[in-house]
């Protein structure tokens, strides 16, 4: 079967492209936007792009179109396909129907995580002789490759609450069925197409009630936004986790920066069940609970926690979460996928855990449909306390008072909209002890490449 993905680059349904080529099929795709690392793993994987949305790419008409939900009336492919009658699905339904209905399906969700708990858990099962499939929004840094339709019963799967499609307005992990779920955190995101908190929290209840009886749902203690999703009805096996006395699954820092730490599985009867110790390359309370998270997640398909945490040892991380993308003379710069202020404070906050004293720059581009719309602007302003320096992106796209929001900043800030002057700015912060966090959801238009080249231009740090 031919098909043809509209908005292919994106990092589900590059994932996804990836699946149905696995599982036998002629895949193309197209979409306006392409940038690595999504368009050289689909380009390595013999998966033929398309850059625009030209109808005739649509002449001969492919078996199946898959629309991807950037996809909108009004676009020239999606107005001949409705027009010519060419059968079409969204590409979490296509998912649900033709890769996930016979697995035991592990989908993790929740505002921020869920990449880097699904490639923790998927590195578990994988490490633990499972083989297990996967999808995950992003690249995992110990697969190399987003998607892999596995060769066992067991699917690990990044649960988003965004929209399916243009015509189904349903979240996407409603279409998974899981059977195990881990929900990590729940805050106000998606403002493009939630109008509140309350909104998404019914779509997560609507996950919830996909979970069957016999099936799990993990989630964090003392976490209001769930527990109100909770309370709506559940009636599946509930297990909740963190560092309050009386969870069942603990975490105990040993490291303050989160680089090392123990799990604990209690009894019922608070007597210890089971510890093991995590020594890795993480950082950041945040990275401690999704650890916790995925461990309880493969406890439930039969792994135990040592061989767990053994695995979370050996966990290398996700493209673009925190990736070291150059290191020389002391300067240290990270690429980092950020799309919520939340994900930002707790990113730094973990960052300035490790690197103790020394000038830590962010560069943040305001990208997500959410941010750009200036929804989040108070918790922004002080998201980005840990760092010394903030560099704000005003891109074409923004639409809102950047330079206002810098202003209210503690820390030194400057708003800036030409790449150029960005560049100029950053080099000139450069010294020999600077760790330099890019923060933004998109490709940034090549900001990061043309840094470290301007970077390495430097006959020495200032």
């Amino acid at each position: 079967m031919h098909i043809h993905i509209l908005g292919i680059c994106g990092t589900f349904m590059g994932s996804l492209a990836l699946l149905a080529k696995q599982n036998g099929h002629q895949v193309s795709g197209c979409d306006a936007n392409v940038y690595p690392p999504m368009s050289e793993q689909l380009s390595d994987n013999g998966i033929d792009l398309i850059e625009g949305f030209d109808p005739q790419q649509l002449d001969p008409a492919p078996d199946l179109i898959v629309v991807g939900n950037a996809m909108s009336r009004g676009n020239p492919c999606v107005e001949f396909m409705l027009n010519n009658r060419l059968p079409y699905i969204s590409g979490p339904q296509w998912l649900g129907e033709n890769i996930l209905k016979d697995k035991h399906v592990l989908a993790v969700s929740g505002t921020h995580g869920k990449t880097t708990t699904s490639s923790m858990l998927a590195k578990i099962l994988d490490q633990s002789g499972l083989n297990p499939g996967f999808l995950i929004g992003g690249i995992p840094q110990d697969f190399g490759i987003s998607a892999r339709l596995g060769e066992s019963d067991y699917f690990v799967v990044e649960a988003d609450e965004y929209d399916s499609a243009f015509f189904d307005k349903r979240s996407k992990f409603v279409h998974y069925f899981a059977n195990t779920l881990i929900i990590n955190n729940l805050e106000f995101d998606h403002a493009d197409i939630f109008d509140d908190l309350a909104a998404i929290q019914t779509q997560f209840h609507h996950l919830v009630r996909t979970v069957p009886s016999n099936g799990s749902i993990i989630l964090p203690s003392a976490e209001s936004n769930i527990d109100k999703v909770i309370k709506q009805g559940c009636w599946s096996n509930k297990y909740s986790f963190g560092s309050l006395e009386g969870d069942l699954w603990q975490f105990k820092l040993i490291q303050g920066d989160g680089s090392q730490f123990e799990i604990v599985h209690y009894h019922e009867n608070g007597q210890e069940k089971e510890r093991s110790q995590v020594d890795w390359n993480q950082t950041g309370i945040h990275n401690v609970s999704n650890g916790l998270a995925a461990v309880i997640a493969a406890y439930q398909v039969g792994i135990s926690v040592s061989q767990a945490c053994g695995a979370l040892s050996d966990f290398v991380g996700v493209k673009r979460r925190m990736e070291v993308v150059y290191a020389s003379k002391g300067i240290t710069i990270y690429d980092d996928f950020a799309h919520h202020p939340t994900a930002i404070k707790t990113t730094l906050e973990g960052l300035r855990a490790k690197v103790g004293d020394a000038l830590i720059l962010a560069i943040i581009e305001p990208r997500s449909a959410t941010m750009k719309m200036g929804v989040h602007q108070a918790a922004l302003a002080s998201s980005v306390g840990s760092a010394d320096r903030v560099l704000w992106y005003q891109n074409s796209d923004a639409d809102w008072d950047i330079k206002g929001l810098s202003s209210a900043i503690k820390i030194p800030s400057r708003t800036i909209s030409d790449l150029e002057k960005l560049i100029d700015a950053t080099v000139d912060l450069a010294n020999s002890s600077l760790h330099i966090v890019i923060m933004s959801n998109g490709g940034f238009e090549g900001f990061h490449g043309k840094l470290i080249n301007a970077i390495k231009n430097l006959s020495s740090p200032a």
